[in-house]
């Protein structure tokens, strides 16, 4: 694989953020992916969400599969520690850092057949084990890289570009999400970067498990009439469910406001967050509301997008297991061994 650097000069006086760092020092190498592909947004989407967090790219661990999609971490934070694991084993790699060194921000992008299908077991384990990370498949519901045969999230009777329909029914991983565990989820559209910035910021500082399937058309095979996840099919049939944006916050908020009225939340900075409850009978809250207002739309043939569900009491891995709060590579051989006393220990409390 090739890969081509940025020109490392640029202008003088590029706007600097928090912790001193320009929006290109969150880039990676140029894109060789197609011209107008859906995965590129979704990297430049990462890049402006860390930029305008302030997070120290060196504090990141980026992880992926194989496909299209596994290939974008190389487009972004190239300071970060990359893993570009095998197909659909990414979230194998993604559990081993972070309980190895719970201070990183994980990041693992895969796409939808790197785990919808070959790695759907994996997709599904860390899911329910509530790893702390951002997961994001980019999903075009095709295999870009063999030449666009269906991927298991196409939806049935969305048709190939030769026109051939697809007959088997699409595994939707959002609703597949919200049954097994996963304490925040988020549908956005790789075109609309305005949903999809904030989306990607809360889901950073999200403690838990923070899940966004992101529509990202593929303009060599699955952008055409007939095709369900085009350009042009999810413009014309999104329907936005929650208008929000992110303000970081210092501890935890809940907020539970009528149906379509405007609710404003005080912040611990002193800022104010403006929630729009756009639909009179969601609730961001209600995990098996939003399962079944998913699937309803999914049968009138719309694409539900925006945050869909946030648990208020989320916990993450870490705090289940009642792990140690410092990286593995900064214990002692104290910490590491204590001896065969504390072992038995441990062993007689699984028997």
């Amino acid at each position: 694989m090739t890969f081509v650097a940025k020109p490392r000069t640029h202008h003088p006086n590029l706007p600097l953020n928090e912790i001193g760092l320009t929006r290109r020092d969150y880039e990676g190498s140029v894109s060789t992916l197609c011209a107008g592909c859906g995965h590129d947004s979704v990297s430049a989407a990462i890049v402006q969400a860390c930029a305008e967090l302030s997070l120290p790219p060196h504090r990141f661990a980026k992880v992926s599969g194989i496909g299209c999609s596994s290939k974008t971490p190389s487009y972004f934070l190239n300071k970060s520690h990359g893993f570009n694991s095998v197909h659909g084993r990414m979230p194998s790699v993604a559990t081993g850092a972070n309980l190895a060194n719970r201070d990183l921000y994980c990041i693992g992008v895969s796409g939808d057949g790197d785990s919808a299908s070959i790695g759907l077991g994996q997709f599904a384990h860390i899911v329910r084990r509530r790893i702390n990370m951002l997961y994001i498949v980019d999903n075009n519901g095709t295999y870009g890289l063999t030449k666009g045969q269906f991927s298991a999230t196409n939806d049935k009777g969305s048709t190939s570009k030769k026109g051939v329909p697809n007959l088997y029914e699409p595994i939707d991983l959002v609703s597949l999400a919200l049954q097994i565990g996963a304490s925040f989820v988020a549908r956005s559209f790789s075109g609309d970067k305005r949903q999809l910035v904030p989306l990607i910021q809360a889901g950073l500082r999200h403690q838990g498990m923070a899940f966004i399937d992101v529509i990202s058309p593929c303009v060599a095979f699955n952008n055409h009439q007939g095709s369900t996840k085009s350009y042009d099919h999810v413009r014309n049939h999104s329907l936005n469910v929650v208008d929000a944006d992110y303000i970081p916050i210092n501890e935890e908020i809940t907020a539970d406001y009528p149906p379509g009225t405007t609710e404003e939340v005080r912040m611990p900075d002193g800022s104010t967050l403006r929630l729009h409850k756009t639909d009179n009978d969601y609730d961001p809250h209600d995990r098996v509301g939003a399962l079944n207002y998913v699937q309803r739309r999914a049968e009138e043939g719309e694409t539900v997008t925006g945050l869909l569900y946030v648990d208020p009491d989320a916990a993450d891995c870490h705090e289940i297991m009642d792990t140690v709060h410092r990286p593995l590579n900064e214990l002692g051989e104290a910490e590491l061994c204590p001896g065969s006393k504390a072992l038995a220990a441990i062993n007689q409390s699984f028997r």
